[in-house]
């Protein structure tokens, strides 16, 4: 097979591909914007059911929220996922072998195993119903991972550059966030992506924790769906609005998430 012929193969088998993936993508827009009920498409599309499913599932509210937990868990989560990552993989903590397994634990254990002596908890201390509950439900099961992705990024950089940096009489954190944080941007950039999605689409521990006011923007989705379960044309358009920042996000660092996501397969 020549050159020619085996690129365009590839290319047939991509748009193939591409095609078998976003089919699904687009009978779920097409069935948001048809003014059918039962979400038929059709040549009228009807805008206003985004307008209709916003104002009557409250997302306005919800979707603040949820924004908030987000951005904090984020913040927060990948201020920690460096430290973390530069201590066992730059530094070398003393006991490293065992305290980086036992950090490796969080990330095997599942939230349905340790939700309900989780809850009573933080009942007892006042942080159901609370934004803060959640914020540190969700730092404290993201930050393991977090720790785990930074680290094999710190061990990937060279160490010359840190004896270098050394030699000259930068510190501790002066390497960090001068030398080492600039060359590992596609790695903090896919954590701050998985971790943006990972919290936004939670519903499990916002349904059990979060209750009226508090209400995050995937449980508002549940709710407004139980109430409009024979329209599917408006639950479509419900979940589009829900799933949009997330989209949003990953259209803008797509580039950076796909590095960051090659550069993670990297050696130990």
């Amino acid at each position: 097979m020549s050159a020619r012929s085996e690129k365009i193969w590839n290319y047939v088998i991509l748009t193939v591909m591409a095609l078998i993936v976003l089919w699904p993508v687009g009978t779920f827009i097409a069935a948001a914007v048809s003014p059918d009920r039962a979400g038929r498409p059709s040549a009228d599309l009807q805008w206003g059911n985004f307008a209709t499913a916003w104002t009557n599932a409250d997302f306005a509210r919800s979707m603040t929220v949820s924004l908030t937990i987000t951005v904090v868990v984020v913040i927060v989560g990948t201020v920690l996922a460096l430290l973390g990552g530069y201590a066992f993989g730059v530094l070398g903590v003393v006991g490293d072998r065992v305290l980086f397994p036992v950090i490796l634990l969080g990330m095997m254990i599942s939230l349905e195993a340790i939700i309900v002596p989780l809850y009573y908890q933080f009942r007892s201390l006042g942080l159901t119903d609370s934004l803060l509950g959640v914020i540190l439900i969700h730092v404290g099961m993201g930050v393991p991972f977090g720790v785990f992705w930074m680290r094999a990024a710190f061990r990937a950089l060279p160490r010359a550059i840190f004896e270098s940096a050394e030699m000259d009489g930068a510190g501790p954190l002066r390497m960090l966030w001068s030398i080492a944080v600039p060359n590992l941007m596609p790695a903090v950039y896919t954590f701050i992506l998985l971790s943006f999605m990972w919290t936004w689409n939670d519903y499990f521990l916002s349904l059990v924790f979060l209750h009226g006011d508090n209400q995050t923007a995937t449980v508002a989705l549940g709710v407004f769906q139980g109430r409009y379960v024979t329209q599917i044309n408006l639950m479509a358009a419900g979940g589009l609005i829900v799933a949009a920042p997330v989209l949003i996000l990953y259209v803008i660092f797509q580039r950076r998430f796909i590095s960051g996501m090659l550069a993670g397969a990297i050696k130990e």
